[in-house]
């Protein structure tokens, strides 16, 4: 699979990602099974921390979009951070598996991996942060832990999703080729 091909792919599932979380919220809204969160009127009490932006605001979207091309478009890795960051949103598995994604091009291994974890923290299943995981763990000589990553992968989308056989043709790779991911 050609490398314009993979970024195409990994846009395409940010995307229904993004777009499927305001129709979670809807659809969850609109009748469930668990009562509705109670919420807190009154001006006197807190409200939690308000982050600068929500994931289902269109804002949060287009600057997402905007970090996303900076990262795959421009190889701005360092820029691209700082945008991700700005979103107010560095607990949410896209954004920090980005965050995670452009410490590990810039060749900050142990930012990398906070970040990585830092996403499977808030998704154990966020595939796409297992794939860039595992390549991280190729880069730095872990095929054990690569394999894992591989593994894990699987039990979650299977061996045919393009996140398995991203890491899959990594891993089959020869040791000590250079190649970057």
């Amino acid at each position: 699979m050609t490398k314009f091909a993979i970024r195409f792919l990994t846009l395409a599932i940010y995307a229904m990602a993004l777009v499927a979380v305001p129709m979670a919220h809807s659809a969850k809204a609109a009748g469930s099974d668990s009562p509705a969160p109670a919420t807190d009127t009154t001006k006197d009490k807190k409200k939690k921390h308000d982050k600068s932006s929500s994931i289902d605001d269109p804002k949060f979207i287009e600057r997402y979009r905007t970090a996303y091309a900076t990262i795959y478009d421009r190889n701005d890795y360092a820029s691209a951070i700082e945008q991700l960051k700005a979103l107010g949103q560095d607990d949410h598995p896209n954004v920090a598996n980005l965050i995670g994604y452009s410490y590990r091009k810039l060749g900050d291994y142990k930012l990398s991996q906070a970040w990585y974890e830092r996403a499977l923290k808030a998704d154990p299943n966020h595939v796409l942060t297992w794939q860039y995981y595992g390549l991280w763990q190729i880069e730095q000589g872990n095929r054990d832990q690569a394999q894992y990553h591989l593994n894990r992968i699987a039990a979650i989308c299977g061996s045919d999703c393009a996140e398995y056989r991203s890491l899959a043709a990594a891993l089959e790779s020869p040791a000590g080729t250079g190649l970057v991911y």
